[in-house]
């Protein structure tokens, strides 16, 4: 397979920050670099990769929170989320001290994402999925080739993503998950933003939430 992943937790909510890369090119990606920055970069050094861009799935702090250590002097794009987590990222402020983190700096994405675009890493496309609830900006990352995904906090092993944020929507979520992921087939393998991995044939049949 000509695109590999290595997942690395950070932050003190032990967010599943995801190093990507494609085997053919060694150009690699960052999925919500959500903090624990010189870990990332040391994992990225230690696998001989050359670093590309940031790629987020949607705003929340423990998400976002090393993106702009990362970008503002390497220069590195940022790709996602949907325009409608914008007021999440003017927060970031509000956040860091919501949820007891160092102050973080607001960032300007070089890209919005909506459903339907791609991403690039290397020779590698992943296909965008606008999937609201958790935030109204979620996005998800699927690599079909691999029957891969990358959910952030959409679906969790035996859960769901919370709804009681701001402009969250269990309904919504609900939607997004049974209309956009499911339907992707049961082997897909999917990278949720914390805890284990898990397949949405599992989730299907086993999680309380979207069973049936």
């Amino acid at each position: 397979m000509a695109l590999k992943y290595k997942t690395i937790p950070v932050t003190q909510f032990a967010q599943n920050c995801t190093l990507l890369w494609c085997t053919d090119t060694m150009q690699a990606a960052l999925i919500d670099p959500g903090g624990d920055v010189h870990r990332l970069l040391e994992a990225v050094k230690n696998e001989h990769l050359t670093l590309s861009k940031v790629l987020l799935t949607h705003a929340h702090i423990d998400h976002i929170g090393g993106t702009a250590t990362l970008t503002q002097t390497s220069g590195l794009p940022i790709e996602g989320p949907h325009l409608d987590d914008k007021f999440w990222i003017d927060s970031l402020p509000q956040q860091s001290q919501m949820f007891g983190f160092a102050k973080v700096d607001t960032f300007e994405p070089n890209r919005w994402l909506d459903d339907g675009d791609t991403v690039t890493v290397g020779n590698e496309t992943l296909k965008v999925l606008h999937c609201p609830g958790h935030t109204p900006g979620h996005i998800v990352f699927y690599h079909e080739p691999s029957a891969t995904a990358w959910v952030g906090d959409v679906l969790f092993r035996g859960s769901i993503g919370r709804t009681d944020f701001p402009k969250g929507d269990l309904q919504t979520l609900l939607a997004s998950i049974k209309q956009k992921l499911l339907p992707l087939g049961d082997d897909i393998r999917f990278v949720p933003g914390h805890g284990p991995e898990s397949t949405f044939g599992e989730e299907r049949r086993t999680n309380q939430f979207v069973r049936g």
